[in-house]
């Protein structure tokens, strides 16, 4: 069992910058960073596996940057320009197996979620 906690979330304005946090009870191969938007389903954002090699959603691609501190067992998500479009709950995830895809129903443990909100 993994334990996911989000923090960091907030409203700031477009063009803006948050850097989201996960605390995490042990890291899986896989761990990722997901978002559901009201009316929208969740949408992979960013993942990292345990080789440190990262994958991104073309929206957030150049402005976003997840990584991970071993030692905190945190994993962080770094999101620079930000746009109303971004708004939406914001999601740490875990994977035990592969591949490491951005696919929600393959992530086996989820946080409760940490709202960012971009206004315009």
């Amino acid at each position: 069992q993994v334990q996911l906690v989000e923090s960091g979330g907030g409203s700031v304005q477009a063009g803006g910058s948050l850097t989201l946090s996960c605390a995490a009870s042990g890291f899986t191969y896989c761990m990722g960073w997901f978002r559901q938007a009201p009316g929208k389903e969740r949408e992979g954002v960013a993942s990292i596996v345990d080789t440190g090699r990262t994958n991104y959603a073309d929206s957030v691609q150049g402005r976003f940057t997840i990584s991970k501190d071993n030692a905190k067992s945190t994993l962080l998500l770094q999101m620079n320009n930000l746009e109303p479009e971004d708004t939406a709950i914001y999601y740490c995830a875990a994977r035990r197996g592969v591949p490491c895809s951005l696919v929600a129903g393959r992530f086996n443990y989820w946080g409760q979620g940490t709202q960012v909100t971009v206004s315009s």
